[in-house]
C-alpha cells in the first residue's frame, strides 16, 4: 500500500507476529536457497510523491543506496558485512525498484494492496473482470493465509501476486536486517502456501519504504522490488473526485497505478476502478503488468 493509516497498522503487529510465530514460519524452509539465487543488475534511482509525481530520489529510508556507481569501488568490508548480515553481495541481484508498466506504448499497470479481503477483493475482481484487466495483487501475509481461497481466485484469474510483507509494518525499514528478512520471506512463504504452485512474481515494501537490504533479499529470491509512479491515495478515502482527478491527470509513461483493496472500507476504490479503467480504454492505453527488467 502507498501511506497507510500507520495507528490503525501498527496495532496489528503485534497480533500478527503471534500469529506467524503459531504458523512456525519465522524461519521458513528454503530461506538460504532464496539468499542463494543471483542475476546481474543495478539500484534504482526514482521514487514518487503522494500523489504520484515522479521525483528523481529514491524514498526516505532508500536515498542511501549501497550498490557503487560504475568505476567506483565498494567501501572496504562493505561486501563482508553485507554477507554477514544474511544480505547478497550488492550488484549480484537487480536491486531496482520497477516503476513502469511492461511495453514500449501507451502501457498501464494497475496494482491492488494491502488484501485479499472478504468484502473487497471479490468486488475489485469484478470490475477487472468487466473490463477484461489483470492486475497485480500485493498481499499481506497474514490475509492470504485467513482467505486462501481468494488468493487463489486471484490466481486463477490471471493475476500476479506480490508479497507485502507478514503483517505491513511501516517501521520495518528502521528495524534490523533480520527483521525486514523474516516480513520479507515469511510473506513470500505465507502467499506461497494459500497458493501452491502460483510465483509471487514481486515484493512491494510497506509504505513504499524500501531499503537496500531489503530490496536485496527480495530480488535475491526471485521477486522484482515493486514501487509505483501514480498514487491517488485511495486508501484514506479522499472522495472519488480527488481519486479520479489523480489518475485522470497528466500520467507518466507507462505508469503503474496503486490502488488498494484492503485495510478499510473501500467503497470509494471500487467506484473508481469503474471509472477509471473504461477511461484508460478509451485514452487507448493498453494493460499490462509491472516491468521486471532491471530499471
Amino acid at each position: 500500500m502507498g501511506i497507510t493509516s500507520s495507528s490503525a497498522r501498527r496495532r496489528k503487529t503485534a497480533a500478527a507476529a503471534v500469529a506467524v510465530a503459531a504458523l512456525g514460519l519465522t524461519a521458513v524452509a528454503g530461506t538460504s536457497a532464496y539468499a542463494a539465487a543471483t542475476a546481474d543488475g543495478t539500484a534504482g534511482t526514482t521514487a514518487t510523491t503522494s500523489v504520484g509525481t515522479v521525483v528523481s530520489v529514491g524514498t526516505t529510508a532508500d536515498r542511501s543506496a549501497e550498490v557503487p556507481a560504475a568505476g567506483v569501488p565498494a567501501a572496504p568490508g562493505a561486501a563482508a558485512d553485507r554477507s554477514a548480515r544474511g544480505v547478497p553481495a550488492a550488484g549480484s541481484v537487480p536491486e531496482g525498484i520497477s516503476r513502469l508498466a511492461q511495453g514500449t506504448g501507451r502501457n498501464v499497470a494497475i496494482t491492488i494492496d494491502d488484501g485479499p479481503d472478504p468484502r473487497w477483493t471479490p468486488q475489485v475482481l469484478q470490475v477487472l473482470r468487466e473490463n477484461h484487466v489483470k492486475a497485480t495483487f500485493c498481499m499481506i501475509g497474514t490475509n492470504a493465509l485467513k482467505y486462501p481461497e481468494l488468493v487463489r481466485e486471484v490466481a486463477a484469474e490471471g493475476h500476479l501476486l506480490c508479497d507485502h510483507t507478514v503483517d505491513h509494518d511501516e517501521t520495518m525499514d528502521h528495524k534490523p536486517v533480520a527483521y525486514q528478512r523474516q516480513q520479507i520471506l515469511d510473506g513470500q512463504a505465507m502467499i506461497e502456501r494459500a497458493a501452491p504452485g502460483v510465483p509471487v512474481s514481486y515484493y512491494r515494501a510497506p509504505g513504499g519504504a524500501f531499503t537496500p537490504d531489503s530490496r536485496a533479499i527480495a530480488a535475491a529470491s526471485g521477486m522484482r522490488p515493486l514501487g509505483w509512479s501514480v498514487d491517488p491515495r485511495d486508501w484514506s478515502r479522499p472522495g472519488l473526485a480527488s481519486i479520479i482527478g489523480t489518475v485522470e491527470g497528466e500520467l507518466p509513461a507507462r505508469p503503474t497505478v496503486l490502488f488498494h483493496d484492503g485495510g478499510g472500507d473501500r467503497t470509494q476504490t471500487v467506484a473508481a476502478l469503474k471509472e477509471y479503467l473504461p477511461w484508460l480504454t478509451s485514452q487507448g492505453y493498453t494493460f499490462t503488468f509491472p516491468d521486471r527488467t532491471t530499471p
